[in-house]
């Protein structure tokens, strides 16, 4: 099968590209940078992996690389993980993913629908929720991530074809995304985040890209998916575990008002809590290869100090 992945040279993308290449899938990255996606995925390496450029708003250049057979993995978007979040930055995380949504439904009005779109969403769609229990069936929820997610989830809902709408949580990675600084919190003996009774729905890198390729291959799925492990849990048993896996004490917490005042509305994606299940996936028997924190962890630390560290471009 081609997978068309937009978002490509992201923590998502980049995992995913690596673990669909393993598996003999032919792979277009659509890069805004192509010379530097070339770099990243070298075809020496990854001969299956063809990098191309493209503008993030129009079909212009790769439209015609879809056909009937092959698959749209939509992860464009800038990212969260930027301090501060102002203004201007806040328009660029929204517009840049209603921009890559809008070339989507360009190009597939005018080549034809693919076989599958697999449409980025985030654990944030559900925004705030305290100690309430989520699965895909629940309502959306409030404030500025609830709103991204909608109207990012809402920019390829019109798309002629199979549709599946990914809401991930924290994705482990040590490298990249929220969970480095979560490390470095739990390094300097920090012991919780806030309450540390919010919620988090975690789901190892790795877990992710096998996800996506269970929904590519999963002919009769379709809606929202709620991509975390079947055991989330609260900030301060997540930092405990941490702590035990780098064997560290706990000397002090962080308190929301100090994080608030640093990161401002960036302090939303450490204190908000969603107790998120993949109840969709479960039903489905989809097999998780880390299930529990501990065992991710341990993996991930383990690969850590046996490799280099790579910056993401």
């Amino acid at each position: 099968m081609r997978v068309i992945i937009t978002g490509g040279t992201g923590l998502i993308g980049r995992t995913l590209v690596h673990h669909l290449a393993r598996q003999e899938y032919e792979i277009i990255v659509l890069s805004r940078y192509p010379e530097r996606a070339a770099q990243m995925f070298s075809r020496r390496e990854l001969p299956g992996v063809q990098t191309i450029g493209w503008d993030a708003t129009s079909a212009q250049g790769w439209g015609e690389f879809i056909t009937g057979e092959s698959a749209i993995v939509n992860l464009a978007g800038a990212t969260p993980a930027h301090w501060p979040w102002t203004r201007r930055y806040r328009t660029r995380i929204l517009e840049s993913r209603l921009g890559a949504g809008q070339a989507l439904m360009q190009a597939i009005e005018r080549y034809g629908p693919p076989a599958v779109l697999v449409q980025a969403s985030a654990s944030g769609y559900y925004g705030d929720r305290g100690q309430e229990l989520l699965t895909e069936t629940s309502l959306p929820g409030r404030g500025f991530r609830a709103q991204v997610c909608q109207e990012w989830e809402a920019s390829t809902a019109q798309a002629s074809t199979r549709r599946c709408i990914i809401r991930t949580g924290l994705v482990l990675d040590t490298n990249a995304g929220a969970f480095p600084p979560l490390l470095l919190f739990a390094q300097l003996l920090g012991k919780q985040v806030g309450s540390g009774r919010q919620w988090i729905p975690w789901i190892h890198r790795e877990d992710v890209a096998r996800a996506i390729q269970f929904l590519l291959e999963q002919r009769t799925l379709h809606g929202s998916f709620n991509l975390c492990t079947p055991e989330p849990v609260p900030n301060v048993e997540f930092l405990r575990v941490v702590r035990r896996v780098i064997k560290r004490p706990a000397l002090f917490s962080l308190p929301a008002i100090v994080l608030q005042t640093l990161l401002g509305e960036l302090a939303t994606v450490m204190l908000d809590s969603q107790h998120l299940v993949p109840d969709r996936l479960s039903k489905e028997s989809f097999q998780f290869v880390y299930p529990q924190l501990e065992q991710a962890l341990r993996n991930l630390l383990l690969e850590q100090r046996r490799s280099p560290v790579k910056k993401p471009f």
